[in-house]
C-alpha cells in the first residue's frame, strides 16, 4: 500500500513570515508536526511520502500513485484543502482526512471518503484495523483522549529540514484556563496531558542527531499548564541536556502571563535555553477581560509582568484582540500605548472571532449575532458576528492601531524599548553568525538600508545596537526583517 500525506498551503498571514523567510532563503517557518507524528502511527509495511505544499508543489502523479491521500489541516488552510480534495477526486484517489479543521467541521466534509477525527493516537489505529479487514468506515471519532506517553517520535526522515526556519516539539495538550473565544479546551480538554522527560529528551535527540541546529518551538498551547512537572522534572532534564551539547537549540513556546509570577519557573526556562514566549494579552481593558473569562490576566499590571519576562531573558510575542462587547471607543489608543510601552515587537492584533465549539460561538448563536464561519486568520479584517461597536468604527480603529504600531518610526522605537529590557540568561559560547544569518543581514542592508523607505531608521537602530547592545545585533536584525514582513502583510 502507498500513502501520500499532504499538508495544505497556508495563505500569507502575520504568522506565515512569508516575506521575512525570503531573507534567509527558507520556504516555511515550521514543518507539519502533526502529519510527521501521524506518519509514525502508520504500519511499518506501508510505503509513505509526505508533501508539504508550503515548501514544494503537489503533483498529480503523486496523487495517482497513492492508494490513499492523507490530509491534515487547520481552518486557515481551508482554501488549499478544497483544492487538494478536488484534485484527489479527479485522480480518483481516496481521501483520509483529520486534524482540527475536519474535527470541528466534520459535517462540511461528508463527501470525503474517510474522516479520522480527534486525536490520532486513538482513531488512526481503528481506521487501519478496519482497512486491513477490508471494511473501513466513513467516520472515526472518540471522546477518549490518549496518554501522550504513547505518542511516537515524529518521522523526520520524510522532510528536508533545510527548507524550514525552525523545528518543533510537542510536550503537552490541553489548557487549564477557559477563555471563551478559544477552542483549545473543546479539542484537547482542560487538564494538560504531558510527556515525560525521557520522551522529551528522545525528541530533542532525534533533531540533534539529524543535524538540526537552531530554533525549536514547543507547540503547546500553554506550555506551563502543569507548572509542577515542568519545575520538578522536565526543565531540569532539558537544562542538563542543553548544557552537555553547548545549547544547540534556541527554544520558544506559548505561555500564559502567570509565568511572570513564578520566578523559579522563569529562571528554569531561561537556563533551559528558552528565549522566546508568545503570551495572549488580548486587551488592556479590564472589563473586556472579565467578559471573555480571561481570568489569568485580570487585576494585574500586565505591562510590569511583560517587562519582567523580558528581563528574565525571554522575548515576548503578544496576541491582542479588538471587538469585545465591552471595548470602549478609547480602546484603540490605549492598545497602541500598551504595545508601544511594553516593547512587544511582534504584536499580533486581530479582530475577535467566534470559532465553533467555544462559549463565545454558543453565546453569539443564542443572541442571533452569528454571521458566517471564521477564516482562521484573525488579521484579515473579517469578523463572524455582529459586534456591539459600530462595525465601521471598529474596522477603522483596527486599521489605526495597525498603521500606528507598524509604522517605521514606532516599530523601530519598540525594538529599542525591548532591547533595553532584554537580558538573556544563557551565554552561548558560539556567537558567530551563521551563513544564512549573514546572508539575511546583507540582504537587509540592500533592501532596507539602501533602497528601503525606512533606511534612516534602519541605520539609526543598527548603530544604536552596536554601541548599546552589541550582543543583541542578531536579534535587532531579525526584528528589522520581521518589520518588513508585517508592513507588507498590513500594507502599512
Amino acid at each position: 500500500m502507498r500513502l501520500l500525506l499532504v499538508y495544505p498551503e497556508y495563505p500569507r498571514t502575520f504568522w506565515s513570515f512569508h516575506y521575512a523567510l525570503k531573507f534567509i532563503s527558507k520556504k516555511a517557518s515550521f514543518p507539519p508536526l502533526g502529519l510527521l507524528t501521524v506518519a509514525s502511527l502508520i504500519p511499518a509495511d506501508v510505503e509513505k511520502k509526505l508533501v508539504d505544499m508550503n515548501v514544494e508543489k503537489l503533483n498529480d502523479k503523486d496523487i495517482k500513485n497513492a492508494d490513499y491521500v492523507f490530509i491534515s489541516a487547520m481552518t486557515i488552510q481551508k482554501a488549499s484543502v478544497l483544492e487538494v480534495i478536488e484534485r484527489c477526486k479527479k485522480c480518483e484517489t481516496k481521501i483520509v482526512a483529520g486534524g482540527p479543521l475536519f474535527t470541528v467541521d466534520e459535517e462540511d466534509y461528508s463527501y470525503v471518503d474517510h474522516l479520522v477525527l480527534n486525536e490520532g493516537e486513538i482513531t488512526l489505529p481503528m481506521f487501519f484495523k478496519d482497512l486491513e479487514a477490508g471494511h473501513p468506515k466513513h467516520i472515526y471519532k472518540t471522546d477518549q483522549v490518549p496518554d501522550l506517553e504513547t505518542t511516537p517520535l515524529p518521522d523526520w526522515d520524510l522532510i528536508n529540514m533545510n527548507r524550514y526556519s525552525s523545528m518543533c516539539v510537542q510536550y503537552s495538550r490541553g489548557c487549564p484556563f477557559n477563555c471563551d473565544f478559544c477552542n483549545i479546551t473543546s479539542l484537547f480538554g482542560h487538564i494538560p496531558r504531558t510527556k515525560g522527560k525521557e520522551q522529551i529528551l528522545l525528541e530533542l535527540d532525534a533533531l540533534y542527531i539529524k543535524g538540526w541546529r537552531g530554533g525549536v518551538f514547543f507547540v503547546d498551547d500553554n506550555f506551563i499548564g502543569n507548572k509542577a512537572k515542568l519545575k520538578d522534572e522536565i526543565l531540569p532534564a532539558i537544562i542538563i541536556w542543553m548544557k552537555e551539547r553547548d545549547y544547540p537549540f534556541r527554544l520558544s513556546t506559548e505561555v500564559s502571563i502567570n509565568l511572570a509570577e513564578d520566578d523559579i519557573l522563569m529562571t528554569l526556562m531561561g537556563n533551559a535555553g528558552f528565549d522566546g514566549v508568545f503570551v495572549g494579552i488580548e486587551t488592556p481593558n479590564e472589563s473586556s477581560l472579565v467578559e471573555c473569562n480571561k481570568t489569568q490576566n485580570k487585576n494585574k499590571d500586565m505591562l510590569k509582568l511583560v517587562k519582567k519576562i523580558q528581563n528574565s531573558g525571554m522575548r515576548v510575542q503578544g496576541g491582542f484582540i479588538l471587538g469585545f462587547d465591552n471595548d470602549p471607543n478609547t480602546i484603540f489608543k490605549s492598545m497602541i500605548n500598551f504595545i508601544q510601552n511594553s516593547g512587544i515587537v511582534t504584536a499580533m492584533v486581530g479582530l475577535l472571532n467566534a470559532p465553533k465549539g467555544t462559549k463565545l460561538y454558543k453565546r453569539m448563536q443564542k443572541e442571533g449575532r452569528l454571521k458566517n464561519e471564521i477564516t482562521g486568520d484573525n488579521t484579515d479584517m473579517t469578523i463572524n458576528f455582529s459586534p456591539k461597536m459600530e462595525k465601521e468604527r471598529l474596522l477603522k480603529g483596527y486599521k489605526e492601531v495597525l498603521t500606528k504600531i507598524y509604522s517605521t518610526k514606532q516599530y523601530y522605537e519598540r525594538i529599542r524599548t525591548f532591547l533595553k529590557e532584554y537580558k538573556p540568561i544563557v551565554k552561548r559560547k558560539h556567537q558567530k553568525m551563521k551563513a544564512n544569518e549573514i546572508l539575511a543581514f546583507l540582504k537587509s542592508i540592500v533592501r532596507l538600508g539602501i533602497i528601503g523607505k525606512e533606511r534612516l531608521e534602519y541605520w539609526k537602530l543598527l548603530f544604536w545596537t552596536l554601541f548599546h547592545r552589541p550582543g543583541s545585533i542578531t536579534t535587532a536584525i531579525t526584528y528589522i526583517i520581521y518589520g518588513f514582513h508585517f508592513r507588507k502583510i498590513y500594507s502599512c
